[in-house]
């Protein structure tokens, strides 16, 4: 693979989804997914994703693993092995663009939750964990965002910043194992795809570093807002240009 401006570009976007993730625990696949499917398309971008997520969580935990709730990430990981073989059913699909105006749909709904961060009851049950763990299977197996329900339901248990982020990533880590295999299984691991991920592993392991001690060192809640409202620009940004495709064809 020669270094064109396509490529340089996807390890651009990569990079900051890298610090993106190591930073603030998710959000990579949000920002980077819908870039990715405009420029090389979402059966790319989608196994692409899902091998740097997995390994950006192994980097993680081996300083962090001690801060994962380990009940709650197993209850996510085991209802999301049910979710996943229909999220893979969409992904290997004929409708791209319907896929795409849904997942800028799950991009807007879930920044402007972050945003407008409503006032909700705090779950004390670990069972409902089941219900969100499924819808992120569906997410991560289609389109390898399988960050929003998760997300949701840490809010809900109001976790800690510190178990907050470990307990994501030890969730995203077991599901992250088994999309993988399935985007292999299902022929997605493509030359194209093994050869981005190559190019852009040293960058995932300086920018994971980075991210580390910007959780330290940032407040986190002034930067997230802005991180938020960039995300929704970017779903409003892929739902038009999707739907111009659809007119056009």
């Amino acid at each position: 693979m020669n270094f064109e401006p396509s490529t340089i570009l996807v390890l651009s976007i990569v990079s900051f989804a890298t610090l993106l993730r190591s930073t603030f625990g998710f959000a990579d696949a949000m920002f980077a997914m819908p870039l990715l499917a405009i420029i090389i398309g979402l059966k790319t971008a989608t196994p692409l994703m899902a091998i740097v997520a997995m390994t950006i969580s192994a980097t993680i935990l081996i300083k962090n693993w001690r801060e994962v709730k380990i009940k709650s990430a197993w209850r996510l990981f085991i209802s999301s092995l049910a979710g996943i073989p229909l999220g893979l059913w969409f992904l290997k699909g004929t409708h791209d663009a319907l896929m795409k105006l849904f997942l800028a749909a799950v991009i807007i709904c879930f920044s402007t939750y972050n945003l407008i961060k409503p006032r909700l009851t705090a779950i004390k049950s670990e069972n409902p964990a089941y219900i969100f763990g499924f819808f992120a299977g569906v997410l991560g197996g289609a389109y390898n965002t399988n960050g929003p329900p998760a997300v949701i339901y840490g809010s809900l248990r109001k976790w800690s910043p510190m178990t907050f982020r470990a307990t994501l990533q030890g969730y995203f880590f077991m599901a992250g194992i088994f999309i993988c295999l399935g985007h292999g299984f299902a022929g997605l691991w493509t030359h194209t795809v093994l050869s981005y991920y190559l190019f852009s592993l040293p960058l995932v392991f300086v920018f994971t570093f980075i991210g580390g001690r910007l959780n330290r060192a940032i407040p986190q809640g002034k930067f997230d807002r802005i991180i938020y409202s960039f995300l929704i620009i970017i779903g409003i940004f892929l739902f038009i240009q999707t739907l111009q495709g659809m007119v056009l064809t």
